[in-house]
């Protein structure tokens, strides 16, 4: 058989694998441990999509280097619609923190879906004396480097935040990194750092039962979860910054079976329960981009924060 005749038999068979798509289990990779965003969002997903098309969709975390692990197994798979990888907005910044990186943060995907995007909190524990921000503004600007702001990791997105808050606001609220927001809220919560910044999907709990209190968003508007807590913008302070969640598939996975996934996808998030555990408890804003839009904002991300990155000279701990 030719060359040509072998490509364009190929070509005609993708329709098909699409409609076929899946006849066996289907992976969805979490390179992030349970406990945080990520791997509850993949198991409801993973759970309303095996009902509706009748395969199972099996959950596995590869976790480790903040996503890293898992993401790289994903870009090295099999490019044929069973496996997939749920990721989080510290993929904008995985190449500029780690220039020997072994994987193409856009190359090597398709892109099926943004998800959801949400703002970003910043929280204070109810034992100290902020109110507001202007309050955490004061304390800054009247003792430079001594009032702590902590975020989930050494290059998350909270961390790029707070170094472009720190730039915009003319204050030095110093950045404590943790392992985790788990770590991070219990040691707000208990006084021994002085703010926090996560998205309002970790802290909104905390927040609804009183043990921190917020006092900023970093959104373009103000939150559902949060109504009456105002933006930087605001405030007078011109910093936006979201964080999201988005699925991917190695690239060269078939279009026809990325557009049936990606339809999928948007019947799951529209059932009323899925809709309400998303914007409710999640706390995000559903957006559920195209696999096109889904590129251009890994793309902008990428070049947005990677320059915060290379600016500021960020290195991996």
């Amino acid at each position: 058989m030719s060359l040509f005749r072998f490509v364009l038999l190929l070509l005609l068979s993708f329709p098909v694998l699409a409609q076929d798509w899946p006849t066996k289990p289907v992976k969805f990779v979490s390179p992030y441990p349970p406990g945080g965003s990520v791997d509850p969002l993949a198991r409801m997903l993973g759970a309303k999509l095996g009902e509706s098309l009748k395969q199972n969709f099996i959950v596995e975390n590869r976790t480790g280097a903040s996503g890293v692990i898992g993401t790289d197994y994903v870009a090295k798979s099999a490019p044929d619609g069973y496996t997939f990888v749920f990721i989080f907005d510290t993929h904008a910044v995985h190449q500029a923190l780690n220039p020997k990186l072994t994987f193409d943060p856009v190359k090597d995907f398709a892109p099926v879906m943004i998800v959801g995007t949400a703002p970003m909190a910043i929280t204070t524990g109810t034992m100290k004396p902020y109110k507001n921000f202007g309050d955490a503004i004061a304390a800054a600007k009247a003792k430079p480097d001594t009032v702590t702001l902590g975020n989930v990791g050494n290059g998350s997105l909270a961390h790029l935040t707070t170094i472009v808050l720190n730039q915009a606001a003319g204050v030095s609220f110093v950045p404590v990194p943790y392992k985790g927001g788990g770590p991070m809220s219990l040691d707000l919560i208990g006084g021994q750092v002085e703010l926090a910044m996560a998205s309002t999907a970790a802290q909104a709990q905390h927040v609804r039962g009183g043990k921190m209190r917020a006092l900023v968003l970093t959104g373009d508007k103000r939150s559902h979860t949060m109504p009456d807590v105002p933006t930087l913008k605001e405030l007078g302070i011109d910093v936006v910054a979201h964080a999201w969640w988005g699925i991917l598939a190695p690239a060269g996975t078939p279009k026809p079976i990325i557009d049936k996934f990606h339809a999928e996808l948007v019947k799951a998030i529209k059932l009323p329960d899925v809709n309400k555990m998303l914007s409710e408890t999640q706390g995000m804003d559903v957006v559920a981009l195209s696999p096109a839009a889904t590129q251009k904002w890994i793309v902008d991300n990428i070049a947005r924060w990677g320059k915060v990155v290379k600016d500021n000279n960020i290195r991996l701990e």
